[in-house]
């Protein structure tokens, strides 16, 4: 599970005038490694999550993303139904915000996740299945004694930990992450970011780290900057 990312570029045009928010961007990912991005406001970050996470689309350059089942094209047909069936499958999305719905369990978060898309109702196995990956996954974020509480029982620094189990749920070969740490205290955040690192490299996933803390980006594997949306030279941490 391996990304590759070749001369992606997009360009929207702002009035009378054209914006490049992205230019010739080209970098890879293994399986299990963690890529730190960062740079100003304004820079690409948010653009480039967007593009790969099939959000939205790119004018020309090419994102391929490698999974379990074979190589997937993330700037092909990304519209409608096609780019949703691609995050529900091969993706993971850490949000800044939780986004967790307020009337589920914690357990439920993640259990809502396999119900995307699927046939209703699922067969018993199923559920069994659901809820065991679920409870694995609660378990390895530290949750598993929480998982019948509601979510707004749960401090920040656990719903953030909820974020992260459920964007894992799928297995997903690509994990877009972005500044989850914003809201949290220096102790929070650098625990957050540690197990991040931890899951991405024991489920594989190939990581996108979105940050702009020195502190945290020095966890991760390597790091690139994006600057007027191009990629500054690549670091390795």
């Amino acid at each position: 599970m391996s990304l590759s990312v070749s001369n992606l570029n997009l360009t929207v045009r702002d009035g009378s005038t054209d914006r490049h928010l992205l230019r010739d961007i080209s970098f890879e990912v293994g399986a299990g490694e963690i890529l730190g991005v960062t740079g100003p406001s304004g820079s690409g970050k948010s653009t480039l999550l967007g593009v790969l996470g099939c959000l939205q689309g790119a004018d020309s350059g090419q994102a391929i993303l490698n999974t379990r089942g074979g190589a997937i094209d993330l700037t092909g047909d990304v519209s409608g139904k096609a780019g949703a069936k691609i995050r529900r499958e091969h993706i993971g999305i850490v949000f800044q915000q939780p986004n967790l719905l307020s009337s589920l369990s914690v357990l439920d978060q993640l259990i809502l996740v396999t119900r995307l898309g699927r046939i209703w109702p699922p067969s018993k196995i199923q559920r069994e299945l659901h809820e065991a990956k679920a409870r694995e996954l609660l378990d390895a974020v530290g949750l598993l004694d929480m998982a019948a509480r509601p979510v707004g029982a749960l401090s920040g620094g656990q719903q953030a930990r909820v974020n992260l189990a459920r964007a894992l749920m799928h297995n997903p070969a690509l994990l877009l992450i972005d500044e989850p740490t914003a809201a949290l205290d220096q102790h929070n955040a650098a625990e957050v970011t540690a197990l991040i690192t931890e899951m991405a490299r024991t489920y594989g996933a190939a990581t996108l780290y979105v940050s702009h803390d020195t502190d945290q980006l020095k966890m991760l594997d390597r790091q690139i900057t994006l600057v007027d949306g191009r990629v500054q030279n690549p670091v390795a941490i």
